[in-house]
């Protein structure tokens, strides 16, 4: 029993065996210094070339958004000033009988006139008149009326409010009763 014994010592070298390894195939194998540097060129010059797309990306982008900004930057100002002329037009509705309302209308419809001429130089436009075909892009139905033989279906019977659009963007639909 002594003999199966054995000391920590004897143990590890029992256990530190080395394995035969064939030192062919674990031998480093050498890169050649060239065939390194051209794919790091290459890596670099991929990185350049994906770095000068995306910034002129970039500037498409920033061009795109800054003529956008141009176009509609009326358009705010449009929203403001619409129930002003809305209300206008509420005003030249009312007949006038005496020389002074009359003198009164004429000065509002100088004032609206102003006012729809200036959105109109901003590119702003009324949309939405009486027998015009329904477009639920530029119309908001709020009525519909009975269709008959001088008044086809799908078409404006009555603008309850004037829609507007600025170039190409809806700023406000024209509420409307249809024939249906």
């Amino acid at each position: 029993m002594a003999q199966d014994k054995q000391t920590p010592e004897e143990e590890v070298e029992e256990t530190v065996e080395t394995p035969d390894v064939d030192t062919e195939t674990t031998e480093a194998v050498e890169i050649d210094p060239m065939v390194a540097m051209e794919a790091k060129v290459a890596e670099s010059e991929d990185k350049y070339l994906r770095a000068h797309a995306e910034m002129q990306n970039m500037q498409t982008r920033f061009a795109k958004e800054q003529a956008q900004a141009v176009k509609y930057a009326s358009q705010k100002l449009a929203k403001s000033v619409l129930p002003a002329l809305d209300n206008l037009e509420r005003a030249l509705q009312v007949e006038a009988d005496d020389d002074a309302a009359k003198q009164i209308k004429t000065g509002v419809e100088m004032v609206y006139k102003t006012l729809a001429s200036a959105l109109e130089d901003n590119d702003i436009k009324a949309v939405g008149a009486e027998g015009e075909p329904f477009d639920p892009n530029f119309h908001q139905a709020i009525q519909s009326v009975p269709a008959d033989d001088d008044h086809p279906a799908d078409t404006i019977a009555q603008v309850l409010q004037k829609g507007y659009v600025l170039a190409d963007r809806v700023i406000r639909p024209a509420m409307v009763a249809v024939y249906n």
